[in-house]
């Protein structure tokens, strides 16, 4: 058989194939690999949630529909990937193997996902941000509000609580943090600063003997914030001491509950300047010892180090870096 005759048996070989049946297995294909895709994300977040519930909630997908596709992979895999209870799931020897893995594909996929949307001049996708509840005079929410007016093909998903968030089991491309922040594996930028201000209402002071050194706090009452560390620093000069309330009069678990216990004459709390800078001009409240002031504090952008950063949480960081000096007080 000659060169031509074999070329010849093989397009008459090709012609046996209808064309819409080589569309449909085209089609079959990467709609399993879509599925895979989907079991594998659904594996990984059940993994980093803990439970069907809250991986649910994290891919805004109801329980039993999370638990469909964990049963498919588990069905394909041929494999147990989870022991299950009524309180709580974990990893089979075979989870523990394939979790890594897993969330290197997924990861590859977002980031894959993500660098199709950066070529574009239009930025696409959803971004998932938690910050603290107050931080109003920071214009942090502002530059946010601004940010997606710009992108109107952005959505965006903000979570606000002065309770730190954990950022990759509850799925969030970001976090604003505002303070010191704590040893961890979540990368970070440097955004601002702020400062805060030890003050007090009026009423509350005139019940006391005037407050003239930092020995008088000894005796005063103070407002505790529960996720807060209680101790504060003065600074004076090249002098800096380290004050710990011992009357802790009251405890709250928010800034703003802490300034309205301030406010109410309940006692002393240093707060950051631009959530009492009103209270001050109006009268409301007065500085406590004004000659001593407090280290600045940082304002963060936040994110999990869990794998490669989304270019929509990249593209926004660039944004807040670049008005920096706009998101102080």
């Amino acid at each position: 058989m000659t060169r031509t005759d074999r070329l010849q048996k093989q397009l008459d070989r090709f012609r046996l194939f209808d064309y819409p049946v080589i569309v449909g297995m085209i089609i079959s294909g990467i709609a399993k690999m879509i599925e895979d895709f989907r079991g594998l994300a659904v594996f990984v977040a059940v993994a980093e949630a803990g439970s069907l519930t809250a991986a649910g909630k994290r891919l805004k997908l109801s329980t039993s529909v999370v638990s469909h596709h964990l049963s498919r992979l588990e069905e394909k895999l041929g494999v147990t990937l989870y022991f299950r209870s009524t309180r709580a799931m974990s990893l089979t020897p075979e989870g523990v193997l394939a979790l890594d893995p897993a969330r290197r594909m997924v990861a590859a996929g977002e980031e894959a996902l993500g660098l199709i949307g950066s070529g574009s001049d239009e930025p696409v996708g959803t971004l998932r941000i938690t910050m603290p509840a107050w931080g109003e005079q920071l214009h942090l929410r502002q530059a946010l509000w601004t940010f997606a007016r710009q992108h109107p093909l952005v959505k965006i998903v903000l979570h606000s609580s002065d309770a730190p968030a954990d950022l990759v089991k509850e799925g969030f491309d970001l976090a604003i943090r505002l303070g010191t922040l704590a040893d961890s594996s979540l990368k970070s930028r440097r955004l601002g600063h702020f400062e805060t201000i030890l003050a007090a209402a009026p009423a509350y002071l005139a019940t006391r003997p005037p407050i003239q050194t930092p020995d008088d706090l000894i005796a005063c009452d103070f407002i505790g914030v529960t996720m807060l560390p209680g101790s504060m620093m003065l600074l004076r000069g090249g002098e800096a001491l380290t004050v710990e309330p011992e009357r802790v009069r009251l405890e709250v678990d928010t800034i703003a509950s802490a300034r309205s216990a301030v406010l109410a004459g309940l006692g002393l709390r240093h707060l950051p300047r631009g959530e009492v800078a009103g209270d001050l001009e109006a009268g409301h409240l007065q500085r406590v010892l004004p000659d001593w002031s407090m280290p600045a504090l940082g304002v963060y952008a936040v994110w999990p180090d869990s794998g490669p950063q989304k270019a929509l949480t990249r593209r926004l960081i660039e944004d807040l870096v670049s008005q920096k000096a706009g998101l102080l007080p």
